[in-house]
């Protein structure tokens, strides 16, 4: 019975500890001979799905490069450098302003030796970075220690080799700052191999303060993460672009005479209501497919890297560039004539379902001069995610947008008569569309002047930019400035004021942007911070600590609870939340007078004064740089790796609060800050 209950209490552990401990790569290592004299060391991984590893010689201030690093050898040298081998994909990331190289699903690399003959031995390790969409992890390395006898003349044969060596994830790291190491580094002692009751065995320090505190987090809670919305994101995006063009002088006057077309061709009531439901299933079936069509053509992988692709991204801008202009009346962008007709005499030759069906094509057609520019754009936008049903998903919002009124006015035929007439209502919307267009052209245009480093459009620039393109599309809907094809009607009704003022406060409110001021509505299209060159904004938070021990210990001194801060100088996430959460006034002022902060970089590359060997799992490792220091920790405590991580804790380590991982809803955050400081309250 008490076997039973101490496997039951170790599945348990290994259950919570597998929630939060990520393991998304897995590396072979090999020695093969090549000849008597050669070899390569290979390292073979598999990659689970959403992850991707760093490529060679990404160069300075990127994330961490794949390098080989050997500790010890005889009888081997090194032919030239640890080299990629298969598929790697390239692209800008906008984080770093650099373009990067990584490899998805399977990664490979190969490093070549010369064996000089008789003995040889080498040890060492490949260190390699790894992040998905959501998180990174820190930096990994794979060790490998391979021993045999090689002689002139014969094939050298190895005697030892580690063909699944444990692994550490990785962080995607720019070149980080120097930090000085902890004065009260304390000593790491290795756990003992047969300590049952943890899954990781933790160095022993002076005190409790690195004592694993996994199962007190657990009862607290769950962490607080952020919900996945983009598949409701993508199609509530397309639903609202549906609806758009139903506005548009190519398909609204359509609708009424599809509608009556439908109800009085067939004596029958039902039969024409039918009929108009089958037109609108129609129009859905046209557009999904388009949005199939456009994944099976690029595929998700190449679509998703079209997003940060600076040549692709000049192209999306000059499309949009000339949408807008199409919108503006300078010129109508049309599919041939004889498509539409040839479709149109086909619908018209035959019956049933295909006759209907062709009628919704003739409708996609000949509406394309409006609904083209809005399909590109939404098409662009959705398409980038990287999932293979996003242009699908975006394509139905559209279409059930588009097809709803068909189907809603031949149930309700009486419905026509109080439909709004066409007029010059609608090209109000095309060119206010049009100023859209324009606004979000420039988004793309960042990312290849970024890319290119030209500098033509930093921070201060775009929203300079923004600023007219936004005052001036109020003035138009105010009715002081004319395009080609608007009314001379001088009359402005109540929903365009408002439209106008609404566009006017926006420009205002980016106004103080020039000088700095975050403007988080806009943060997520704006150019990086750094390239502005004028910046007054202080707002933001610092931490008073680096050092996990330095920290605690002022922590008690001072009588405050502490706030852990696990991140990486290249963790996209991490900045995402520092801009957006923790420059909030509630939350700044909670952190900088609550609380001690105590930041730890897992990417921190400063040396230990002596590298430090340590068991875990079992098995051991070696800390060399602070920040392998800072992941064991974050490993060893609360049983997890990937950053953002945020603890909060009493002065003797215990923790206050459940967890908190990426989550960029402020009034969460600031409830998991006032939390943790009333249990804090209530200890003492």
């Amino acid at each position: 019975m008490r076997k039973l209950i101490s496997f039951l209490l170790l599945s348990f552990v290994a259950y919570t500890l597998q929630a939060q401990i990520k393991d998304p790569v897995k590396f072979k290592t090999e020695l093969n001979s090549l000849s008597d004299t050669e070899a390569e060391i290979v390292f073979t991984a598999a990659i689970d799905k959403g992850w991707h590893v760093y490529s060679t010689d990404l160069g300075d201030g990127g994330p961490i490069s794949a390098t080989f690093n050997v500790e010890k050898k005889s009888g081997v040298e090194l032919v030239g450098k640890l080299k990629p081998v298969g598929k790697e994909i390239a692209t800008f990331d906008k984080l770093f302003e650099m373009k990067v190289r990584y490899f998805e699903n399977t990664a490979k690399f190969v490093q070549k030796v010369k064996l000089t003959g008789g003995a040889y031995a080498i040890e060492g390790y490949l260190e390699y970075g790894a992040c998905d969409d959501e998180s990174c992890l820190p930096p990994t390395e794979v060790p490998f220690k391979f021993s045999g006898e090689a002689k002139a003349g014969t094939t050298a044969t190895p005697v030892a080799k580690v063909d699944k060596p444990e692994t550490k994830e990785a962080e995607e790291v720019t070149a980080p700052a120097a930090s000085k190491d902890s004065a009260a580094m304390m000593e790491l002692v290795p756990a003992s191999a047969t300590d049952a009751n943890a899954d990781i065995q933790p160095a022993v320090a002076s005190g409790d303060l690195w004592r694993p505190v996994i199962s007190e987090l657990q009862a607290l809670g769950e962490e607080h993460t952020q919900g996945d919305m983009s598949w409701i994101y993508i199609f509530v995006t397309g639903f609202l672009g549906g609806l758009l063009a139903l506005f548009t002088p190519c398909v609204w006057p359509i609708i009424p005479m599809t509608v009556s077309f439908f109800l009085k061709r067939s004596k029958d009531k039902k039969k024409g209501i039918r009929d108009a439901w089958t037109y609108g299933a129609s129009i859905v079936v046209i557009y999904v497919a388009l949005g199939l069509a456009i994944t099976l053509i690029f595929g998700a992988s190449a679509l998703n890297a079209l997003s940060t692709n600076a040549v692709f991204n000049i192209l999306f801008f000059l499309m949009l560039v000339i949408f807008a202009a199409s919108f503006f009346g300078a010129f109508e962008i049309r599919l041939p004539s004889k498509w539409g007709n040839a479709v149109d005499s086909k619908a018209e030759s035959t019956t049933g379902l295909l006759s209907i069906f062709l009628m919704a094509f003739t409708l996609s057609l000949v509406s394309f001069s409006c609904t083209g520019p809005i399909i590109g754009f939404l098409l662009v936008q959705v398409s980038t995610t990287g999932s293979v049903v996003a242009p699908a998903i975006g394509m139905l919002g559209f279409a059930i947008a588009l097809a709803l009124p068909f189907t809603l006015f031949a149930l309700f035929p009486s419905w026509l008569k109080s439909m709004p007439k066409s007029g010059g209502w609608m090209n109000v919307i095309k060119v206010t569309l049009g100023f859209l267009e324009l606004a979000f052209a420039l988004k793309f245009l960042s990312v290849a002047d970024l890319a290119y480093g030209w500098r033509l459009l930093d921070r201060e620039t775009f929203l300079a930019l923004w600023i007219v393109i936004f005052a001036l599309l109020g003035f138009y809907l105010l009715g002081k400035i004319k395009f080609p094809h608007d009314d001379d009607d001088n009359k402005v009704g109540v929903t365009r004021f408002f439209m106008a003022l609404i566009s006017l406060a926006f420009a205002v409110y980016m106004v103080p942007g020039l000088w700095g001021a975050p403007l988080k509505a806009v943060s997520a299209f704006a150019p990086p911070m750094h390239t502005q060159d004028f910046n007054l904004y202080k707002n933001e938070v610092h931490a008073k600590f680096d050092d996990y021990d330095l920290g605690m210990e002022y922590a008690r001194l001072n009588g405050k609870p502490v706030m852990l801060d696990f991140t990486g100088y290249g963790c996209v996430n991490c900045r995402k939340m520092e801009a957006a959460v923790w420059t909030d006034p509630k939350v700044s002022d909670l952190i900088n007078n609550d609380y001690v902060l105590i930041t730890l970089y897992v990417d921190n590359k400063t040396p230990l004064t002596e590298p430090v060997k340590i068991v875990e799992n079992g098995k051991e490792r070696t800390l060399r740089t602070v920040g392998d220091k800072w992941s064991y920790l974050q490993r060893v405590k609360f049983g997890a790796n990937a950053q953002p991580f945020y603890v909060l804790l009493d002065n003797q380590g215990s923790p206050l609060n459940k967890s908190y991982a990426y989550d960029e809803d402020i009034p969460k955050y600031i409830e998991f800050l006032q939390t943790g400081l009333e249990n804090y309250r209530k200890e003492k």
